[in-house]
């Protein structure tokens, strides 16, 4: 069949193109649309869904709505012009096969749909684009999303991305379209998401991917008039609600992983908490509300998992996954750049959308936060942020401007078991650990994206300063210019590795136990046993998380690759041209406006670099811009040598810290004491913070404890009390046995989980730890 120009498809179709019918679906597919006794309870959802899609109470004419709207028509504008349909696209560049290439057309049409709605963007009512935009909808159905296709590709975007925004245009234009185009939609979702697809919780229908089917099926049930269709949504959402202990979700300590391996709060967890938050606010006060108690674990999610990973307006980038290589999308019209700025303020939104089925409690310290966040991300400011459309900016203003005051960055340690992360805030600054083991692996590939992504789960250590320019560290074109065998924080062999290497979806995890640590909730020991991703490197890496510092040491560092081994101190990203002043002494390195680092005695000399380094976003995600940029790094690092044995190093990192801080800390030589660093324990006391800490690779004694079995300990002095908080980070769930040499009064408070077996002449618990990696309290006066 020969291809149909634009102007060929028009004058065939322009006729009866609002009127006219889809191809109907077979007689076997075709779901009749069922008429409800409660047919007002369905217009009544369909109208404030698209309340929650289009927006209220915004003043289109003012900033910054009007250019927003202004900018959707400018979209819709030169997407209309340049449809033209064939047997294998509704757009030139986007074929149906891939099947990414529907979802494209979708979300074109959907522009198309907004600006045909919303006021102010020129075209507003404009009939020529609505009888585009069936135009292309009938092209759709009839050449490929309908009952009759065979699914190909990747499921995502016949399941997911596709029905979605169909779902969206079709609940927007119900009134132009008439019953047959509806049920035609209808048809194809219970054709693409049948029900069994919500039928049990495993492989893609899990966490977020759950929430985004239920989305589909439910806006199939208010668009279809279909009780049991919205019941099923409903349903199908309680699965996702309570606590895991493997796979797939949101964890008791707040980690939250998809793909199975994958720690990915910032980037499925926010389609999850948004797609949850429209779901729950559609629903409310309907036949179909939903009631179960176990949405209370998602509401409790917000401040207990999610908020934690969300710094000045970022998210992390340790929980972003593959979504780290995207950046600017070859064709995106909008050029906004996915960085973590990006994956925190959608993360943002989705709690000021989910807040308005929070408490009144929850909603005012929900609002608190998100009003911090607004004020201080100044590196892409969240009211203006230009991934949002009109109703999420409306929304988000709507925060900001309520009263209460904006709450600041919360100071103290969460660590994310579950997950291999750990997050250490301190007044001005924060630092996140990345790691991995046998439950998370070193990094996700796939789809094109992230191909080189190896060594982000060696210990990659994550940290923003408080000088300007801080929390762009990692959003400025980072991850296209560095070097990725020199991630900072790093152990790594500089063995070359091929793209992908280790396997796609999160294969790749090594074959250890012991990651993870033990917290009091303000201070930590962290720890890693690392084995190389493709190599012959293994080593033990501990990071002690205290007042002003990161303490790091490395031991066991051991490789037979026959390429050298380094322990990548840090490499900060300078901007495109930065001259900041680097000066070292000593045993000191410092950097104008970030902070600095000292090494105490017998690590080795630290070799230091500044250099520019040229990418693109495509070089590491297959659907990326190709445009190059050149971004200045300063590198520091640590060289073991080719084939090391029995390597170890020593360095404290000083975020924000200015030189002369950092050259004193270097003098002070009775400030930390590492009291072991080797690969059966890593160990500092700091006296005067009352701190001692300590990661046991295996049972043994180091200075006043004594453990029988892997664990991670942290003790805390305050005046006449102590904390005890100990883990097993290994997660046999084996009982456990800790001995302080020293006496105490009394026990303050124990966790369930802790037994005093005595209190003097040392105090001695049984730890019974559970396999979660959780840390384990106990409190006591001293004598």
């Amino acid at each position: 069949m020969p291809a149909w120009s634009r102007r060929t498809f028009l004058a065939a179709t322009s006729s009866a193109a609002i009127g006219a019918a889809l191809v109907p679906a077979p007689a076997s597919a075709r779901v009749p649309i069922q008429r409800a006794a409660a047919a007002d309870e369905f217009d009544t959802l369909r109208a404030r869904w698209l309340t929650l899609q289009l927006g209220t109470g915004y003043d289109p004419a003012a900033a910054p709505y009007a250019s927003r709207l202004a900018e959707t028509g400018e979209l819709a504008r030169g997407f209309q012009a340049s449809m033209a349909p064939t047997a294998t696209s509704l757009w030139p560049g986007h074929a149906f096969d891939p099947p990414s290439g529907i979802t494209k057309s979708y979300s074109r049409l959907w522009t198309m749909t907004e600006a045909y709605l919303q006021q102010g963007t020129g075209l507003t009512g404009d009939e020529s684009l609505l009888a585009d935009v069936v135009r292309g909808l009938d092209h759709l159905s009839a050449r490929v999303y309908h009952p009759g296709t065979t699914r190909y590709g990747n499921w995502w975007e016949w399941q997911i991305g596709s029905p979605r925004l169909l779902m969206d245009i079709v609940a927007a234009l119900h009134d132009h379209l008439g019953p047959d185009r509806v049920q035609a939609a209808c048809a194809a979702v219970d054709h693409f998401i049948p029900d069994s697809a919500l039928g049990s919780y495993t492989g893609t229908s899990t966490g977020a991917n759950r929430v985004d089917l239920c989305r589909s099926v439910a806006l199939r049930g208010v668009l279809g008039r279909d009780p049991a269709k919205l019941a099923l949504a409903r349903d199908a959402l309680s699965p996702v609600f309570p606590y895991v202990t493997r796979g797939d979700g949101l964890y008791a300590d707040g980690s939250f992983v998809q793909h199975t391996w994958v720690a990915y709060s910032g980037t499925y967890g926010q389609v999850l908490l948004d797609g949850l938050g429209r779901l729950f606010t559609l629903l409310a006060g309907s036949t179909w509300a939903v009631t179960d108690p176990a949405r209370q674990i998602i509401l409790d999610g917000v401040e207990h998992a999610y908020a934690p990973l969300i710094y000045n307006g970022l998210a992390m980038d340790s929980v972003n996954g593959r979504a780290i290589s995207r950046g600017y999308a070859r064709d995106d019209a909008r050029k906004i750049l996915r960085g973590d700025h990006f994956h925190g303020q959608g993360l943002i939104a989705a709690i000021a959308l989910l807040a308005a089925g929070a408490s009144p409690a929850e909603r005012d310290r929900w609002h608190a936060r998100v009003k911090g966040w607004i004020e201080r991300d100044t590196v892409s400011p969240i009211l203006t942020a230009r991934q949002f459309g009109v109703a999420d900016l409306a929304r988000l203003h709507a925060v900001a401007a309520a009263p209460g005051p904006a709450a600041p960055e919360p100071v103290g340690h969460r660590l994310f078991a579950a997950m291999d992360r750990a997050v250490h805030r301190r007044p001005g600054w924060a630092a996140n650990i990345a790691m991995a083991s046998e439950r998370i692996s070193y990094y996700e590939c796939g789809n094109g994206e992230n191909p080189r992504g190896w060594h982000t789960g060696a210990g990659m250590l994550y940290w923003w300063g408080p000088g300007p320019g801080a929390d762009a560290q990692y959003t400025d074109w980072f991850w296209p210019t560095v070097d990725p065998y020199r991630l900072p924080g790093t152990t790594v062999s500089t063995k070359r590795l091929a793209d992908r290497a280790g396997g796609e979806w999160g294969q790749p995890k090594p074959a250890v136990q012991w990651v993870g640590g033990a917290t009091d909730g303000e201070f930590a020991a962290v720890g890693q046993h690392l084995k190389g991703l493709g190599s012959t490197l293994e080593a033990r890496k501990s990071w002690f998380c205290a007042a002003d510092t990161v303490i790091c040491l490395g031991a066991g560092i051991t490789s037979t690759d026959g390429v050298p081994v380094e322990t990548v101190v840090d490499n900060r990203n300078l901007g495109e041209q930065g001259t900041q002043a680097f000066t070292t002494g000593p045993r000191w390195a410092h950097l104008e406006g970030h902070g600095g680092w000292v090494l105490p005695g017998g690590t080795g000399a630290l070799r230091t670099l500044r250099e520019d380094r040229t990418g693109a976003w495509s070089d590491i995600n297959a659907g990326s811009s190709t445009e190059r940029r050149t971004r200045r790094y300063q590198t520091l690092w640590l060289d073991h040598g080719t084939n090391p044995t029995q390597a170890a190093y020593a360095y404290l990192l000083m975020p924000g810290a200015s030189r002369r801080a950092v050259a004193a800390r270097s003098h002070d030589l009775g400030w930390l004491e590492i009291l072991d660093n080797t690969a059966d324990r890593q160990a500092v006391a700091v006296r005067s913070l009352g701190l001692t800490a300590a990661n046991f690779w295996r049972a043994g004694t180091v200075e006043r404890l004594k453990v029988s079995a892997p664990a991670s300990v942290l003790v805390r002095r305050r005046r006449s009390t102590a904390v005890l908080a100990v883990s097993e980070p290994p997660r046999t769930g084996q009982p456990l046995e800790i001995a302080w040499d020293r006496p105490v009064a009394r026990i303050l408070f124990r966790d369930p989980s802790v037994e005093v077996l005595a209190t003097t002449p040392s105090l001695r618990l049984r730890i019974t730890p559970g396999t979660q990696g959780a840390t384990h309290r106990c409190e006591v006066a001293l004598s």
